[in-house]
């Protein structure tokens, strides 16, 4: 029995109270909690009608709650356990999309830098269903969206087994105006004891991280109108203090919501529309804003970097940048780096660095034309910008951020693989790179250069997009064509 504060929390086994065998707390025994005594026939009659063993019961107030042992299902395979945490090891949370301070950073450290000729160990692998979105990782859950037999489905597992704690899903039709049926593709984002997700056709849900219970949800298209989008949504909700805030579309930008009850609280209507670009927050001068790069499926081409006040949702600058060309979208984040913001399209225009003034006006300090990330979101590092290049990611970039300067381009010349829309994350002091056909690769990128650490063909398959998960030592990577799975590996250093 531990106790902190107002909680009283026990540890134990859960089960119908005629059951001999298991106990909460031990049977015929009393939990104390204020002087009182709390007798186990005074919990929840329906915890006690539930059969679930080594479960954990919480004691609030005289209230109880009880959270479920992670089980196994038929879609999951266990390889091996991975191997114990060095002691020195720094972990980290991966709450959202971008990892945890929104810039695509983890502190994590004593990670497998050298691969094994088999690359790193599998820990386990679920199969899957289509779509892109990342998973995200908060403690001892790990949460997925996808869809599964026409059903937008959404679980949460033990990261470590991956053994399943819930399963919440409902119908969605697939498809886009250009026949790709590859989604959902936005992330979920942890919250505290909230996850939240937005789905391809609009459904935005809040649900318990414990239980998968419904806090809140609503459709966004239903709500306040269709977005104009080629491949439906694709944004990741930004958490900010208590809002939501959502690249929503519709008859609305962008829009934020309380986070716990879903009620509306402002709306930035704008001609630029939703994009597949997620917001982040920024603060530039000392100054809060929220950054969201617009830009929908229209006629003619029109997007750009809004900068919006998270109080109010207004907006206290804009800066055009779209391709000019209908086919094109604006879909990697934007970068923030000291007083200035990074955001980057493919099709023709590039990348530019915007400058904001004390007084929140924003200008273009550079622009950097083969700097064009499509959907990959470059990583800021020691006053140097690195990311994919071209619409085929065919090349990693360096450049300067005080000047524009372009340090150096390099295909990064992989063995039997070709490096395509890769993804970055800068951890343990090196680059962690995903590339788009199922290659791992630890990069020593520098303003002199770029060099292959150690690589590993973790599968060979297309479409292999998506920012690398690692928490707590294990990486988890979609592999999203030839037999759709999501595969945990070792990446501890024993």
């Amino acid at each position: 029995m531990v106790w902190h504060q107002h909680w009283v929390v026990v540890l134990g086994r859960a089960a119908c109270p005629e059951d001999p065998d298991v106990s909460v707390a031990a049977r015929g025994s009393a939990a104390t909690f204020g002087g009182s005594e709390l007798a186990p026939e005074k919990l929840n009659s329906k915890a006690r009608s539930v059969r679930i063993q080594f479960a954990i019961i919480v004691v609030v107030l005289g209230m109880t709650k009880l959270l479920a042992s992670p089980e196994v299902f038929d879609r999951l395979t266990y390889h091996a356990p991975p191997k114990e945490l060095s002691p020195e090891a720094v972990m980290e949370d991966w709450p959202r999309f971008l990892g945890p301070r929104h810039d695509l950073h983890s502190r994590e450290t004593k990670l497998l830098k050298v691969f094994p000729k088999t690359g790193p160990n599998k820990v386990w692998e679920m199969e899957r269903g289509s779509g892109h979105a990342p998973v995200v990782v908060v403690g001892d859950y790990l949460v997925a969206i996808h869809e599964l037999d026409g059903l937008e489905t959404i679980e949460c597992l033990q990261p470590e087994t991956g053994k399943r704690y819930w399963k919440y899903d409902y119908p969605v039709q697939l498809g886009s105006n250009y026949g790709v049926r590859d989604a959902p593709r936005a992330g979920p984002v942890i919250d505290g004891d909230l996850v939240f997700t937005v789905g391809v056709r609009g459904d935005l849900l809040c649900l318990e991280l414990d239980s998968g219970e419904v806090v809140w949800k609503k459709n966004l298209d239903d709500a306040y109108g269709h977005a104009p989008l080629f491949f439906g949504r694709g944004s990741c909700p930004l958490v900010y203090e208590d809002q939501l805030i959502v690249n929503a579309g519709g008859d609305m930008c962008v829009a934020s919501f309380n986070k716990r009850t879903g009620e509306l609280l402002w709306k930035t209507e704008h001609e630029w529309h939703a994009s597949y670009s997620s917001p982040v927050p920024a603060e530039i001068n000392g100054h809060k804003q929220v950054m969201v790069f617009a830009g929908g499926m229209l006629r003619p081409p029109v997007g750009g970097l809004l900068s919006i006040d998270p109080r109010n949702g207004r907006i206290e600058a804009s800066i055009p940048w779209r391709a000019q060309m209908f086919a094109s979208v604006n879909a990697a984040s934007p970068v923030v780096v000291e007083s200035g913001v990074f955001i980057t399209e493919a099709y023709t225009e590039g990348g530019a660095l915007v400058e904001f003034a004390k007084d929140g006006s924003a200008s273009i300090r550079w622009k950097a034309e083969r700097f064009g990330s499509q959907f990959t979101t470059p990583v800021a590092h020691d006053g140097y910008l690195y990311g994919v290049h071209g619409t085929g990611g065919t090349e990693i970039v360096c450049y300067e951020i005080e000047s524009g300067k372009e340090m150096w381009r390099d295909s990064v010349a992989l063995e039997s693989a070709r490096l395509g829309r890769a993804s970055l994350l800068h951890i343990d002091g090196a680059f962690l790179c995903i590339g788009a056909q199922g290659t791992l690769i630890w990069l020593d990128l520098s303003p002199e250069g770029a060099k292959i650490i150690s690589q590993a063909q973790l599968f060979r398959a297309p479409e292999t997009w998506g920012v690398p998960t690692v928490s707590k030592g294990l990486l988890y990577v979609n592999q999203n064509e030839m037999g759709s799975r999501l595969i945990c590996y070792d990446l501890r250093d024993g």
